[in-house]
């Protein structure tokens, strides 16, 4: 971990010259942030864009960070290519993720790389399943796949909860779409690695029952 490879330089560089600009610019951050009504207006470019804007920075340097940490497992396993397809990919998945959650509220907004980085942090847990991670305020060491099951089941829990102003949403469509993406460059981590496969998927099988319920 932590391993600073060209592509993850690219996007901390792309992260911050456009957070930069929305954080003096409104109207720059203004059209183009995730928002419910101007995604339904057609304003498809969102779903992308609200990816490299941030609230403030420490909200840029929280991802940031987090992206420079597991960025290079996922890097080393799949290449450039492979990268970008799960970072982009994670980052439409959450947005995605969000809008069918809030499609009926015009004014719900968000903007941030969370989602993207969720899926490089569940992409790296398929790859590493092993490695010993630190869970909020949790001062051990715990099993990375531990850590993607309680993260996710933390992220349900401020979905229902609505806990604080976070996209808890953007961040469990991001690791859906880690999850998804990964599995289907690299299938044979269903032969090394299938118990893992199945815990790392129990969460999201619990959104998907919890929202048919009506329960979140």
């Amino acid at each position: 971990m932590g391993k600073l490879d060209l592509i993850t330089i690219v996007i901390i560089a792309a992260n911050v010259i456009i957070s930069y600009k929305g954080f003096n610019d409104y109207a720059f951050f203004e059209k183009y942030k995730f928002n419910v009504g101007g995604i339904q207006r057609g304003e498809k470019i969102r779903f992308f864009s609200a990816g490299f804007l941030h609230v403030d920075m420490q909200h840029l340097l929280f991802n940031m960070v987090s992206l420079y940490f597991f960025a290079g497992s996922v890097a080393s396993a799949l290449g450039v290519v492979g990268f970008l397809a799960v970072y982009i990919g994670s980052l439409m998945f959450g947005n995605l993720l969000s809008l069918y959650f809030h499609k009926n509220e015009y004014h719900y907004s968000a903007v941030g790389a969370s989602g993207a980085v969720s899926g490089i942090i569940y992409s790296a847990i398929l790859f590493r399943p092993d490695m010993s991670l630190y869970m909020f305020m949790i001062p051990i060491p715990i099993p990375a796949y531990l850590f993607g099951i309680g993260y996710l089941l933390y992220s349900i829990y401020g979905m229902k909860n609505r806990i604080g102003n976070i996209g808890h949403d953007a961040h469990f469509g991001g690791a859906i779409g880690g999850y998804v993406i990964t599995l289907m460059l690299v299938p044979a981590i269903f032969q090394t690695n299938l118990l893992m496969v199945v815990l790392l998927a129990l969460p999201i099988v619990l959104l998907f029952v919890m929202k048919k319920m009506g329960k979140i």
